[in-house]
């Protein structure tokens, strides 16, 4: 599930919206239809002399464990699931101190009927963004040489659950949004995560979930806003 992406926010944006104290570079345009292993925004916060400054970096959505040998994975990493993540060696050293928010305006869905799947767009009931559950990790690139900078890849993944009330009809998954008040504590790198900690995170999360909607869209081709806009209201459709 979650396998889509809609951001719409820009960075600057989002960098007021999530109190960031430092933007990173490169970070991707606005886009209504990310797929796994293309570039997200993320929120991290690190830890440096002592000091935690909260930043907003372009990342792989698809998470690459630090001990991995090469970029690509042999199972799909662009989602985790949370009731187990604690205790998955991919995951497992993210959950303790590399916990990010991935700002999602919202997700596409698809509810399988037979051989017919259906797309939904999913959001919040007042338009701001969702912020989502997610880990990140950094990856050296055995491959690139000590002097490129690109020899670090930084990557992340999206925490999921169980679908309930409405959504549980378009899919049994669903990410894991966490509400406001929930924001440091996740994201602070001093405060030693295991999989009580995401358990926690994901009891908290439910008020948030239930305040998701959603309608029909379209069939997803290209990028551009007029995805996001209702099934019979796309011009052509």
């Amino acid at each position: 599930m979650c396998g889509r992406l809609i951001i719409t926010d820009t960075a600057s944006d989002l960098a007021a919206m999530f109190d960031v104290e430092h933007e990173g570079e490169n970070l991707p345009e606005p886009s209504w239809n990310i797929a796994p292993t293309e570039q997200i925004p993320i929120v991290l916060e690190s830890a440096k002399s002592g000091d935690v400054v909260r930043r907003l970096e372009a990342a792989r959505w698809s998470l690459v464990p630090s001990f991995a040998t090469e970029l690509a994975s042999g199972f799909p990493t662009f989602n985790a699931r949370s009731e187990t993540v604690g205790g998955k060696a991919s995951f497992a050293d993210s959950v303790v101190s590399r916990r990010a928010l991935v700002p999602a305006t919202g997700y596409y869905e698809w509810r399988t009927d037979g051989a017919v799947k259906t797309p939904y767009f999913i959001h919040s009931d007042d338009g701001l963004p969702l912020a989502l559950a997610g880990l990140y990790s950094w990856w050296r690139n055995p491959a690139v040489s000590d002097t490129d900078p690109s020899r670090w890849v930084l990557s992340a993944t999206i925490l999921t659950q169980a679908a309930g009330g409405p959504l549980a009809d378009l899919h049994d998954r669903m990410p894991v949004i966490l509400a406001e008040e929930w924001w440091d504590q996740w994201l602070d790198p001093h405060t030693p995560g295991d999989q009580s900690f995401v358990d926690g995170a994901v009891a908290a999360s439910r008020d948030a979930a239930d305040a998701l909607r959603f309608h029909e869209v379209a069939p997803i081709r290209g990028n551009g806003p007029e995805l996001i806009e209702p099934a019979g209201d796309r011009p052509g459709a």
